[in-house]
Formats: structure tokens, C-alpha cells, sequence
């Protein structure tokens, strides 16, 4: 499929009475795509799925579209959201331990490209910190900087050992064994589609 095949295909996956906090909703979405603006209709489309649970298919599709766009961001957000959408959403406010304390000296992506570690209170069978891997993409900013401040999601590696999770636990990220940054859980939302065959 092109990409505006694509975008209409997810499209027809929105509810019409879906709407954004701006009162977008799908009948927008096919004004843009009549119009050939394909990005404007990506970027909302990527908005009303953030409003409404929407289905595996949908974030695949979008994705897609992204990459024939090459949208590297788009593409990696929609990724992002698939995998959320499978296996459940996780987010924190993250506080990285400044330069000057730390491992880290440089920023890193926000994008989902780092996977640190991260002591959730699991202990290994010797009563040490079980770390347990976590990608991470920070929420409304392209780089995290050490010392920075950010809400960001977490796509675990293996997301049953965190189901124990709860909202204002507190949560360590680790690069080494040594603590990078805290982090207080602020939500966790359970799948909302059934893993993909």
C-alpha cells in the first residue's frame, strides 16, 4: 500500500465520535488526506490514537506510513505505541543524577533508543537488586540531559515481572550498577488489545 492507502486504511480503524482536546476527529483526517496533506493527517491521526484505545492494526498501519515517509520519529512513536498497546503503558517522572554524580555526561534520545536497567524492587535469589531492562521515551522532549527532568514511558523487556507496579512507587534507572536517575511511577494502563497472533 501508498501511503495515502495507509492513512486511509487507518482512518476507518477511528471511531467518528473520537475527538482531540481541539475537537479533531476523523472527518478532519479524510479533509487532509483529500488535500494530499499527508503529515498533518500522520501527526492527528498519531493524536486521536493517544484519545481512544485503538486497535494493534491501527499503530502498525501508521507506522508504515511514517516509514514510506521516511518520519523517523513518527515511525518510532507508532512502534512505540503498538508495542504499549500490546502489553500495557507505563509512565514516571524520571529525575537523572546530574553530570558531576554520574556515569552519563552527555544527553541521550528521548525516542525509546535508550534501554537502561532499572531496580523495580525485584531481588535475585542472593537478595541482591534484581535490574530488570526497560526501554525509555520521554514525553514532549527530543534529548534527555543529565540532571534533567521528564515524564517518560517504559517498555520493559519482559512486562509480567511488572505488573507489581504502582502509581508513586519509586523506581532507580541504572546504566552500571551505580543509580542514574529516580523515577516516581505516576500510571500504569493494562493492555488494551489482545497480543497479536
Amino acid at each position: 500500500m501508498d501511503v495515502p492507502e495507509l492513512l486511509e486504511s487507518a482512518s476507518l480503524l477511528v471511531p467518528e465520535e473520537v475527538a482531540t482536546e481541539n475537537d479533531i476527529t476523523v472527518n478532519d483526517i479524510w479533509e487532509y488526506l483529500a488535500h494530499d496533506e499527508w503529515e498533518v493527517a500522520l501527526d492527528l491521526l498519531e493524536e486521536l490514537g493517544d484519545v481512544h484505545p485503538l486497535p494493534l492494526t491501527f499503530w502498525q498501519t501508521l507506522a508504515n506510513a511514517a516509514e514510506q515517509m521516511q518520519l523517523d520519529r513518527s515511525a518510532a512513536w507508532c512502534h512505540w505505541r503498538y508495542y504499549e498497546t500490546r502489553h500495557g503503558i507505563i509512565r514516571a517522572d524520571l529525575t537523572l543524577r546530574p553530570a558531576h554524580e554520574a556515569r552519563r555526561q552527555t544527553p541521550f534520545s528521548g525516542a525509546g533508543v535508550l534501554r537502561p536497567m532499572w531496580n523495580i524492587g525485584k531481588k535475585t535469589p542472593t537478595g541482591e537488586p534484581d535490574l530488570l531492562i526497560a526501554s525509555l521515551w520521554a514525553e514532549f522532549i527530543p534529548f534527555m540531559e543529565p540532571g534533567g527532568q521528564a515524564t517518560v514511558r517504559l517498555a520493559p523487556l519482559s512486562p509480567p515481572q511488572w505488573q507489581h507496579l504502582q502509581p508513586g512507587q519509586v523506581i532507580t534507572m541504572h546504566e552500571d550498577r551505580t543509580v542514574a536517575g529516580t523515577a516516581v511511577v505516576l500510571d500504569i494502563q493494562r493492555p488494551s488489545a489482545l497480543p497479536a497472533p
